[in-house]
């Protein structure tokens, strides 16, 4: 399915002849709208960690896409909504500062959701962010019929409409099967200044070693708890020693906020913690390219979302 708006596939990311495009674009969205998902395809490798739980997100991601004639730095930003804690007014802070920051900002709305007021929020603090040029992706479109997609594009239009005077483009995009990723990529590079390359070539992500292997440990954690549990829960690496044997020894906790939180973390005999030790440790072997032993601790931090503190301690 093409984009809805002239111009968005074809303006082309090299501009004139020999020009070089470089900048930064901010996909903003509510949480769960798809926005690790689609820049960990747009890069090309996983950068972001995902999750069928709201506010998986919890700080600013960069990943990387270079090509000959562009550069372009996609952050990922924690998905905005009204906070009910320290911790959520925290990280809609983060995405105010971004959205002011960026070049372009790419507003992600979910195919299989209507339009409701956690949209026109958004929309509306994009509006205060003048400076970047805003273009709607509708996402997660290999979950609904075409029909349904089309008139999420018509909404999306409209509700940009009313509130921007307009989305410079709108696109439509799986990020699971891939299709559009391409014009996706091609849209947010051509709104960008012309300028030098801002990373070395190869290079997908600044994000530091620990925060990235702290992530990975937290999604597969995420994975089937219940609903009140993802917001309760931050990892951060307190040690990596390299053995004799090659093998490097991670010492990662687990922070929840009650006693009981730490219990479902564990699982009946620790079956559910060694689970988690199992999925992650594949991933950060990947990550890392060595073999890797996980020690993982759950400790009760009580209330840390609330407690200014505790959230500069686990790096909020």
């Amino acid at each position: 399915m093409a984009d809805t708006t002239s111009g968005a596939a074809g303006g082309g990311a090299a501009g004139g002849a020999g020009a070089h495009r470089s900048g930064f674009a901010c996909l903003v969205g509510r949480p769960n709208a798809g926005k690790s998902t689609l820049t960990n395809a747009l890069v090309g490798q996983k950068v972001a960690i995902t999750s069928s739980r709201p506010q998986t997100t919890r700080h600013t991601v960069r990943g990387i896409v270079s090509r000959p004639d562009a550069q372009l730095v996609l952050v990922d930003t924690p998905g905005l909504h009204r906070p009910r804690t320290l911790l959520g007014q925290r990280l809609n802070d983060l995405v105010h500062e971004t959205l002011a920051e960026v070049d372009v900002v790419a507003f992600c709305v979910p195919a299989d959701q209507r339009i409701g007021p956690g949209d026109r929020f958004i929309a509306e603090a994009l509006a205060a962010a003048p400076r970047s040029a805003k273009v709607a992706l509708v996402t997660k479109t290999d979950t609904v019929p075409k029909q349904r997609v089309a008139e999420q594009l018509l909404a999306v239009s409209r509700l940009g409409e009313e509130l921007l005077g307009g989305f410079a483009d709108v696109v439509p995009a799986s990020a699971v099967t891939g299709e559009q990723v391409d014009v996706v990529a091609d849209v947010l590079l051509s709104h960008l200044p012309e300028g030098p390359r801002l990373y070395p070539d190869g290079e997908l992500t600044d994000e530091p070693e620990q925060v990235m292997i702290a992530e990975l440990v937290r999604e597969a954690a995420l994975e089937g708890v219940r609903d009140e549990l993802p917001h309760s829960l931050a990892v951060v690496v307190d040690e990596q020693v390299e053995r004799e044997d090659g093998v490097l020894q991670l010492y990662v906790l687990l922070y929840v906020e009650r006693e009981s939180q730490k219990g479902i973390v564990i699982g009946r005999g620790g079956a559910r913690l060694k689970d988690v030790g199992t999925r992650a440790r594949r991933q950060v072997e990947a990550l890392l390219g060595t073999r890797v032993h996980l020690d993982l601790r759950v400790k009760v931090a009580k209330d840390w979302q609330r407690d200014p503190k505790q959230l500069q301690r686990l790096g909020f």
